[in-house]
């Protein structure tokens, strides 16, 4: 069984109100939906609080996730994204363009974990390299640096509906390259 397939089937658990595979869940995404968070919101207390916020609106909404529409990944990370979007305009700060140290751990993730996930930010830094640059650029604002549309299109210079299709169809093509790496079985 998949990585995917896990998290489909804890999902669906989770909605008949499992805790186990809550826990499960929350053991096996936390690391993932922590690094966005921190890289996003740029404060470790914020991005602590918030982590707790965003398995909470896993727990209630986990009966609205349908595996047909998105990888349940995908559905954690826009969770997570929107989280991290209504904090920051709760602060009312645009967030710090600098990168986050990359040595910061994780609320104690595992040496496997890192290695995964190391190895999954590679393989996505070159799908994103595949991508033209303006492209990439416009989707690691828009998912890592929270970004709106608006201020996209603004930056980009091109108007909303098409900064729209420009993150769609560049998603797409990610979601294309990474599904290569992703195991058949």
């Amino acid at each position: 069984m998949t990585d995917h397939d896990d998290n489909v089937r804890m999902l669906v658990a989770i909605a008949a109100g499992s805790r186990a595979d809550f826990a499960d869940f929350y053991r096996t995404n936390c690391d993932m939906v922590f690094a966005i968070l921190l890289r996003m919101l740029r404060d470790r207390t914020d991005a602590e609080d918030l982590l707790q916020e965003v398995f909470v609106r896993v727990w209630t909404r986990a009966g609205r996730y349908d595996p047909r529409l998105s990888n349940p990944r995908t559905w954690l990370v826009a969770i997570t994204r929107n989280a991290a979007i209504d904090r920051l305009r709760s602060r009312q700060v645009r967030p710090v363009t600098q990168p986050v140290d990359p040595g910061l751990p994780g609320p104690g993730p595992s040496p496997e974990a890192q290695a995964i996930a190391a190895d999954q930010r590679t393989r996505l830094d070159g799908c994103l390299d595949e991508l033209d640059p303006d492209k990439a650029q416009a989707v690691r604002r828009a998912y890592l640096d929270g970004w709106s549309y608006e201020e996209l299109a603004r930056d980009a210079d091109v108007p909303l509906n098409t900064m729209k299709t420009w993150l769609r169809r560049s998603l797409q093509r990610l979601r294309a390259c990474m599904d290569q790496f992703t195991d058949p079985e």
